[in-house]
């Protein structure tokens, strides 16, 4: 009888230890880690937030005439009677919103509210309130309203920290696709860092989560119920990828924003990305940094010491990878701030002091109407800036300015120039600025022709521009 319970004992011993194995692992590993974090249902999360998310819907109005091409220059009826007059249209566009202030103030994207005559915004209970613009900044498609809140007016959402969000976690949108109020979609955040050509600052998040026009302007939650992005675009054909701007971002910016403008610092170079062959070249370690290909005269790099050639790699402390680090962190930067930046030139790595400007104004860098005194030639004009030439692929390395816009019929337009191309030289006067091109022209006065020299392509050639008083000859 002994013997038999010992083999009945030595028979289950190991089923045992196999079945008090599988128990610690089980209780170790109870499930696989997508099967855990993935929320049950987004419904809890919803009704948290929902009252803050808004409706916008905009009014434009425009003035037209529908018959005006057929009196037009080419028309059929040109010559034979007055065109008609103009009429009043107005276009209707919707997009989303959120409350982030107790006293009204609502967040969106500046293309749902640019250019709005009326702005109206309708709340989850169906109030309806008109609202204002009280600062807009077209560079980060980011825009600010108010209204006047009234008796029930919703909380305001949490602002997260975009940084802290991760490639992988879960995201929830709320907003107003093609008119349907308070639509929920939800996915994951598919990437960071996005650059999609949408303006000098992208750094969108990439999501899954279903984003249509009318979404633009709404919140991007987290799994917390904090806004950790604002929904902003959509690939034309594309599913399952759209974009929105980093809450982080906006944060930065809403001081600026509420009191109506913003304004960003200014360094002052032309740079571009460091590839394995500059890096080799300029004696670097890693590829990592922009290289300066020029410095603008009288700017806060030059007063510096910074010089073409230098190497940036960290700005006040920060690392600076690619163009596009240094661009935010600059403009980021509020003027008259003393940063230091660290830069490798000749192979040495040396530190600086400077001190940041501000941003010039787009009035400073356009060219004035085409009727001005100096445009008689019937071309518009920007100054080159580092922003621009990221943008249009201009070489960094050139200097002049970019022709924008060319009057048809004119001086310009005959000689064959074109939209994009750049001026070099006006009668073999070497341009370098807008401050040049308005003097050479003023120089030009009244003379019957003007010489140019322009780059296109990758190429140079020159162009003669008869004026329209020589022509009438």
């Amino acid at each position: 009888m002994k013997n038999k319970k010992n083999n009945l004992s030595t028979r289950w011993l190991p089923l045992c230890f196999t079945l008090l194995i599988s128990i610690f692992f089980v209780m170790s590993f109870p499930c696989n880690a997508s099967a855990s974090s993935a929320p049950g249902s987004f419904a809890s999360l919803f009704k948290k937030v929902k009252n803050s998310v808004v409706n916008i819907s905009t009014t434009q109005v425009i003035k037209e005439s529908p018959l005006l091409p057929f009196f037009g220059p080419n028309g059929p009826f040109r010559g034979f009677m007055a065109p008609p007059p103009e009429q009043q249209l107005k276009i209707h566009a919707l997009g989303s919103g959120f409350v982030i202030d107790e006293k009204g103030l609502i967040l969106t994207n500046n293309h749902v509210v640019a250019k709005a005559s009326s702005i109206k915004i309708k709340l989850m209970d169906g109030t309806v309130l008109n609202a204002k613009i009280v600062g807009k900044d077209p560079k980060t498609d980011l825009a600010l309203i108010k209204v006047t809140p009234g008796k029930n007016f919703p909380r305001p959402v949490k602002l997260g920290d975009s940084d802290a969000i991760q490639v992988g976690d879960w995201v929830m949108a709320v907003g107003n696709p093609f008119g349907l109020s308070h639509t929920v979609t939800a996915g994951i955040i598919s990437a960071k860092g996005r650059v999609i050509g949408a303006g000098p600052y992208d750094d969108f998040l990439q999501t899954d989560a279903a984003i249509n026009p009318g979404n633009s302007g709404g919140p991007l939650f987290n799994m917390k119920g904090e806004v950790i992005g604002i929904n902003t675009a959509i690939i034309k054909g594309g599913q399952g990828i759209g974009f929105a701007i980093p809450i982080n971002l906006a944060k930065q910016l809403l001081p600026q924003l509420e009191k109506g403008k913003v304004v960003r610092g200014w360094l002052g170079v032309q740079i571009q990305d460091i590839t394995p062959a500059l890096a080799k070249t300029f004696k670097l370690k890693k590829k990592e940094g922009v290289l300066i290909s020029d410095v603008l005269s009288d700017s806060p790099a030059e007063k510096a010491g910074l010089k073409r050639g230098d190497v940036i790699t960290t700005f006040n402390g920060k690392k600076v990878k690619n163009a596009y680090d240094i661009s935010r962190l600059v403009a980021a930067t509020p003027p008259k701030t003393k940063v230091s930046i660290e830069i490798v030139r000749n192979g040495k790595e040396k530190e600086l002091q400077v001190t940041i400007g501000t941003m010039p104004t787009a009035s400073k860098e356009i060219a004035s109407s085409f009727e001005g005194p100096e445009n008689r030639w019937g071309m518009r004009v920007q100054q080159i800036t580092p922003e621009l030439a990221n943008k249009t692929g201009i070489s960094p390395n050139i200097k002049g300015v970019i022709i924008t816009e060319i009057k048809p019929n004119s001086p310009a337009a005959n000689a064959g120039l074109r939209a994009g191309d750049v001026i070099l030289e006006v009668d073999r006067l070497r341009i370098h600025n807008l401050k040049d091109y308005e003097k050479a022209l003023r120089k030009a006065g009244k003379e019957s022709t003007l010489l140019l020299l322009i780059r296109r392509g990758k190429g140079n050639i020159y162009l003669v521009l008869h004026s329209q008083e020589n022509n009438q000859k």
